[in-house]
């Protein structure tokens, strides 16, 4: 059981990876900002993204904080999966 919660949890950040891909790529087709499923990626991904858009300042036409933002999801992605590995061996699950 414990390596199914593991795989969800793998899961889910891909998925979660793969929407801030699509919002970044996205963002260059004004059409797709304005579709339904472009307004969707937004409100899931722009809460991240955001937190380091306040920190990271565009230079001119270019913004590097989804740059940023994606090292930054892998590395919490990594502590977080192994966090979760670790509780679950702690627990004997």
């Amino acid at each position: 059981m414990g390596s199914a919660i593991l795989e969800i949890g793998r899961y889910v950040f891909e998925i979660y990876y793969w929407l801030i891909l699509i919002s970044i790529f996205g963002s260059w087709f004004p059409q797709f900002q304005k579709s339904k499923l472009g307004a969707w990626v937004y409100r899931l991904v722009e809460p991240y993204l955001g937190f380091f858009r306040r920190f990271i300042p565009p230079l001119g036409p270019i913004d590097f904080s989804p740059i940023i933002a994606l090292f930054a999801f892998r590395y919490l992605r990594g502590f977080a999966l192994e966090g979760l590995r670790q509780s679950l061996n702690v627990l004997g699950v």
